[in-house]
């Protein structure tokens, strides 16, 4: 899985951490459950904001 991968991304974390709001997570943990990630293979230094804030919308569209 690539930073790319935003639908992905937003559908294995829903299923890691069913009992997290997304709407409240911060990028900091969010940057560093995706890197946790069992497919994740990607550069880590590459999840920047806009990246992160499409994972987290994606995330709330997966969880609602």
């Amino acid at each position: 899985m690539k930073w790319t991968d935003v639908s992905t991304i937003a559908i294995e974390l829903a299923e890691a951490h069913p009992e997290i709001d997304p709407k409240t997570v911060r990028f900091t943990d969010l940057h560093n459950w995706v890197v946790e990630l069992e497919d994740f293979d990607d550069d880590h230094n590459h999840g920047g904001e806009k990246v992160l804030e499409a994972i987290q919308m994606a995330w709330i569209d997966e969880v609602e």
